[in-house]
């Protein structure tokens, strides 16, 4: 998108602000569709330092993705989102989800084509 969708921003914006990630979203990103949940930036640079720190070689790494604001940032109202943070995310690909556990990505709203709410998921067909 040439200019990110107003509602999407707002979307994200309540993710922020309630510090909720309980909202399912799908996305079309350059062709790719990504499904998973929203999280709160802080929320999701904690879990992918957490990550990070549990491994040997990117444990140096960690120390990026530590939330750097709070105290005078903290009180200053935030500007709109320009990110979506997924956490149990999947790239759809055929019938297939990667990865199957679900992953941690980072989407700038501007590049979101399509959207819709709520999750995609497979299930085995007998």
């Amino acid at each position: 998108m040439s200019k990110p969708d107003d509602l999407l921003v707002a979307i994200a914006a309540a993710v922020e602000s309630q510090q909720s990630n309980q909202m399912s979203l799908t996305v079309l990103v350059h062709g790719a569709v990504i499904t998973g949940r929203l999280a709160p930036e802080s929320a999701w640079r904690r879990r992918v330092a957490e990550v990070l720190a549990d491994s040997d070689r990117l444990g140096d790494f960690a120390g990026l993705f530590m939330d750097s604001e709070g105290g005078a940032a903290a009180r200053k109202a935030p500007p709109p989102p320009s990110y979506l943070h997924f956490h149990v995310a999947r790239i759809l690909q055929g019938t297939v989800g990667i990865p199957e556990t679900g992953g941690m990505y980072r989407i700038a709203i501007k590049d979101v084509s399509a959207w819709t709410m709520g999750d995609f998921s497979y299930s085995e067909a007998d």
